[in-house]
């Protein structure tokens, strides 16, 4: 099964790729949030090609393909991590495969089209990149770190938006990003290229590959109160393991709705 999740991320990744330059038909989902005509064939692709290899499986899919199966697989999709980026040609996204079994990260594959970067991981069998084994950072401290951090489409509106937390978690890290795509966010992470990574207003496809390449790499991926991740909440933070304790004391006191 992660043989043809690489193969379905590489085809995928081709398909936006060569959709790059060319004029996209673009929908509003909300005030913000955006859709295009390739995030729809990207993910026609890989839900026909799991229908048609796994008939059995569920997929839950960011634009609207989600069916139901009779085993305990679920696919989760996101055929363009970086809609807004991939619209202003601004080189930042990516595909997201996630597969879960029993509710439980099972393997994950995000594939950057344009640096040729595939991640990838499997329960218990290690997290890589081009075949290259992944480990999280050692830094210590959050006055070290580079952290990443991401913004709901709904900030204006929404007071639960990270704003808040942003300004507090500033002024404590050497530095922060803000890249677009949460799924290569997390593969950063995960090769220790970045230390850590706080967000909200995040969706299953979001997450679901990414959560994963940071466990594998020796991470720790929790909720906002330290709990343990399910996907089922919007508020994510994944780290090396030794900065988590103390990104949680500075995102605190939590959100009060989930």
């Amino acid at each position: 099964m992660l043989d043809f999740a690489i193969e379905l991320a590489y085809q995928a990744g081709a398909l936006l790729r060569a959709g790059l330059e060319r004029e996209h038909q673009i929908e509003l989902k909300g005030t913000i949030d955006l859709v295009t005509d390739v995030d729809h064939a990207s993910e026609a692709l890989l839900v026909q090609a799991i229908r048609s290899r796994y008939p059995d499986h569920s997929i839950v899919a960011e634009e609207g393909n989600t069916t139901s199966g009779t085993s305990d697989y679920t696919w989760l999709i996101d055929p363009l991590d970086g809609t807004t980026n991939y619209t202003h040609g601004y080189p930042c996204f990516c595909v997201s495969l996630g597969l879960w079994y029993a509710n439980q990260p099972f393997l994950g594959v995000v594939y950057d089209p344009l640096r040729n970067e595939l991640f990838y991981a499997q329960r218990g069998h290690g997290a890589y990149c081009n075949g290259r084994r992944l480990h999280v950072s050692s830094t210590a401290t959050l006055g070290a770190a580079l952290l990443s951090t991401g913004f709901p489409y709904d900030r204006a509106t929404q007071p639960d938006n990270n704003i808040a937390e942003f300004s507090r978690m500033i002024l404590q890290i050497q530095g922060v990003r803000r890249s677009g795509s949460a799924a290569l966010d997390l593969c950063y992470v995960a090769a220790g290229w970045s230390d850590g990574h706080w967000e909200t207003g995040l969706h299953p496809w979001d997450t679901a590959a990414g959560v994963l390449l940071v466990a594998e790499a020796g991470g720790q991926v929790s909720d906002w109160h330290g709990q343990e991740w399910t996907g089922k909440v919007p508020h994510l933070v994944a780290s090396n393991r030794r900065l988590h304790t103390d990104m949680l004391k500075v995102i605190a006191p939590a959100p009060s709705q989930y």
